[in-house]
């Protein structure tokens, strides 16, 4: 009965996912929700990474990405597939563990850096810069349940293009709202964590960024350098244009087979 009830729960969610970006809101395209899909994210967060590219191109095609847990529904995985390289930060030694275990090959290679550490506002130049020497990176994803703008606040070791940002949806697009910083703070599943939307909006337009969606499960937002917007992206880029409201039951969206370090560990080359 369970597996019957999880089984409906996904097919209502993937009906709904679709009806969802058929809405006239996304049908202008220069918006992005309407280009969500699935792959290794843990929404619909690979289609959107992809459109973005598609349109600003990449450089080094380096990525750092913190809070991944086991990295099978991470921001990168997809992009690690692509040939991507880059650098995960995740806090669990169980989780890095099981990272190690599961992609042996990727990681001898280099092609992945994994550091096992608490990240707070002192040590996160140092993780980063430890394993990554350019400046300019391709794109940095920031998830951690809490801290997140004032661990991105601190960081100087690095110039991504792209920023995608875990944000508080609970929070309407009018507040502008961030949890104090706590170096041992740790979420406890209530609607105290990171910061709303606005409060994003405004802190990394004055770092040079400029907020051009957000995901349709009410997650992610996704902010890219001013330098490279041209004409590509929907303006105004706010909070009031591109806010997405918390729509977590599409989390259980599920494409094809069950996910496995495999995929990678055993792509030909």
């Amino acid at each position: 009965m369970a597996n019957t009830i999880h089984r409906q729960w996904r097919l209502e969610s993937g009906q709904a996912f679709e009806a969802l970006k058929n809405n006239p809101r996304y049908r202008n395209p220069k918006a992005l929700g309407g280009f969500g899909a699935k792959s290794y994210s843990q929404n619909d967060e690979d289609g959107i990474i992809a459109e973005i590219f598609n349109r600003i191109g990449s450089t080094n095609k380096t990525f750092v990405e913190f809070g991944v847990g086991l990295g099978l529904e991470s921001n990168a995985f997809n992009l690690l597939l692509k040939g991507w390289n880059g650098l995960w930060i995740e806090g669990s030694p169980d989780y890095c563990q099981s990272i190690r275990k599961g992609l042996t090959k990727t990681l001898a290679s280099g092609q992945l850096k994994l550091e096992n550490s608490f990240i707070v506002v002192e040590n996160i130049n140092d993780l980063i810069a430890k394993h990554i020497k350019d400046k300019e990176i391709d794109l940095l994803s920031v998830d951690i349940d809490g801290n997140d703008y004032h661990i991105w606040n601190a960081i100087n070791c690095i110039n991504p293009r792209v920023v995608i940002f875990e944000y508080n949806a609970k929070i309407l697009p009018d507040v502008s709202w961030c949890m104090a910083y706590k170096p041992d703070y740790a979420w406890d599943g209530s609607d105290t964590f990171g910061a709303s939307l606005k409060f994003l909006e405004e802190k990394l337009d004055a770092r040079g960024y400029a907020l051009v969606g957000c995901n349709l499960t009410g997650v992610n937002a996704f902010f890219i350098r001013k330098d490279l917007l041209q004409d590509y992206f929907l303006a105004p880029y706010t909070a009031e244009n591109h806010y997405e409201p918390p729509r977590y039951y599409l989390s259980s969206l599920q494409y094809g087979h069950p996910s496995s370090y495999n995929i990678l560990e055993n792509k030909h080359i």
